[in-house]
């Protein structure tokens, strides 16, 4: 049992607790030992809390919707009691605690989760993969010479993995799509206000949204069920979930809908490679044989090199004022090398803008919240990359001349939707034929998750990803999925030749 655990959904595990068939500290238990055995090959896990969450299994309430489901948490997001040091060797050099759970780690105790751990990050979150001064290189279960993204690049390594089936992370800029989209997993960005971050929290000006990385869309939809919601002094959020939540959107017929699709870069951008390309038009292929209109469309604003360039004047100001907070905190300034590169890099690019040029980037995002406001009232969907390559091997961008320029680059496709605060998903592709994970995107109107989950639960269906296993698995090394699975992963193989998915009418 389990080793069938490590295969199993969230969903199917709670639903094993519901049944009597194992308990929650047996879950608990069992995630331990899968950890322990798998992640001296990835190096994901920051800080491992076992003694607590073998007591807080003994407490579960099993009728929760995930009695005993074991997590990971993002060493972003606060966990009370445990380490708050944000991928930092210098705030990690103070031993400083979290005092109390941001509210979406509160939500998923709730809901019957039980924290295992944290998992890593670059420093405060500010690079596409996750390699720190505190914590080292995290590596990709399916190649460990690559890397696992970032900045929830721990949480997705955790789960492509088999360590637990949930992870939770954060986006700001890409950073839960990117990683999942390089681990071969469900990532989705919720709207902004879905989710609160909690009234007081620094969100990057609206930029920044908690949420989760699965292996499946039924479980990111009953996950994004279970934790949604405002808080009291939250500045609004979008409409409510529709009737049943997202969940009762998995395998529910969406309608006709209009698909734009883009699988191009501008000038500007790192340019899309040959089997990125193909798997966007191979994914649109499947959305038309499957009824949807689909047709080549973005909204221009999408890559207008502004949109970069605005959403990293108001980054890197935020930037400071973390290391400000921080520095006030602790009683100690960070010296010429106590932070890492990419945090240098950001703190002398904040400080060098203006109030004027940092009101100038906000009044022309206000206006791009507008132009791609248009774009979906023709629209209900933009189909497109995630990353214009597959994963990049560690150490990028370090090793590339202009690697940190490069590295801004790379949020070409996700980071405009963090500025409109509209929902974008990540779901899996195809492989590579050197076994590189390729994911695509989905991105929907404000406040329309339901139309996210209902088409990519289709592709899901078409393409069984939670079939496949890395060779980095729950412990065992060489294997790439022939565990049996627990829940129903659709039918039929997840076809990849060459290493390009094709649907089953051969298009």
């Amino acid at each position: 049992m389990r080793r069938a655990l490590a295969a199993m959904d969230a969903v199917a595990q709670a639903d094993l607790v519901r049944r009597g068939e194992v308990s929650p500290r047996e879950l608990v238990e069992a995630a331990i030992e899968r950890i322990e055995a798998t992640d001296p090959q990835i190096n994901a896990i920051t800080h491992r809390r076992y003694e607590q969450a073998l007591a807080e299994a003994e407490r579960i309430r099993e009728d929760a919707p995930f009695a005993g489901v074991p997590t990971l948490v993002k060493a972003l997001n606060d966990s009370e009691g445990d380490p708050a040091h944000y991928g930092s060797a210098w705030v990690a050099r103070h031993h400083r605690v979290a005092r109390e759970d941001a509210v979406i780690n509160r939500r998923l105790r709730s809901a019957g989760f039980v924290v295992v751990g944290q998992t890593s990050t670059p420093e405060f979150g500010l690079l596409s993969v996750s390699e720190s001064g505190v914590h080292g290189v995290t590596r990709n279960p399916w190649r460990t010479d690559l890397t696992s993204g970032g900045s929830s690049g721990g949480a997705s390594a955790s789960v492509a993995a088999g360590m637990v089936p949930v992870a939770q992370g954060g986006d700001g800029g890409g950073s839960i799509r990117m990683p999942a989209a390089l681990c071969h997993l469900v990532g989705l960005k919720p709207s902004l206000g879905r989710i609160s971050a909690g009234p007081g929290k620094p969100d990057r000006w609206g930029h920044s949204v908690p949420a989760v990385v699965t292996r499946t869309v039924r479980d990111t939809a009953a996950v994004l069920d279970a934790v949604s919601g405002g808080a009291p002094g939250d500045r609004g959020g979008p409409a409510p979930l529709p009737p049943g939540g997202l969940a009762a959107m998995v395998g529910r017929d969406p309608g006709r809908l209009r698909v734009g699709f883009l699988a191009r870069t501008p000038d500007h951008a790192p340019q899309v490679v040959r089997p990125v390309r193909e798997a966007v038009l191979d994914t649109a292929r499947i959305l038309e044989r499957l009824g949807h209109d689909v047709e080549e469309a973005h909204p221009e604003p999408m890559l207008d090199p502004m949109c970069l360039k605005a959403f990293f004047d108001a980054l890197s100001v935020t930037a400071v004022q973390t290391v400000e907070t921080l520095s006030a905190e602790l009683g100690e300034r960070p010296g010429p090398d106590d932070l890492d590169a990419v945090t240098r890099f950001w703190l002398r690019r904040g400080r060098e803008i203006t109030g004027l040029e940092l009101a100038d980037a906000f009044v022309w995002q206000q206006r791009l919240r507008g132009a791609m406001a248009d774009w979906w009232q023709e629209y209900d969907l933009l189909l497109s990359p995630v990353f214009a390559t597959p994963p990049k091997p560690v150490g990028w961008p370090w090793q590339e001349a202009d690697g940190l320029r490069k590295s801004v680059d790379v949020l070409t496709f996700t980071a405009p939707f963090n500025t409109t605060g509209q929902p974008a998903i990540a779901v899996p592709a195809t492989l590579t034929e050197s076994g590189e994970p390729i994911g695509i995107q989905l991105a929907a109107a404000y406040g329309r998750e339901d139309l996210l989950v209902a088409v990519a639960a289709q592709l899901e269906a078409e393409r069984p990803w939670a079939s496949l296993h890395p060779p980095v698995f729950a412990g065992e090394t060489g294997e790439t999925g022939e565990t049996d699975q627990a829940h129903d992963a659709g039918d039929g193989p997840y076809v990849a030749t060459p290493r390009l998915s094709r649907d089953r009418s051969g298009k």
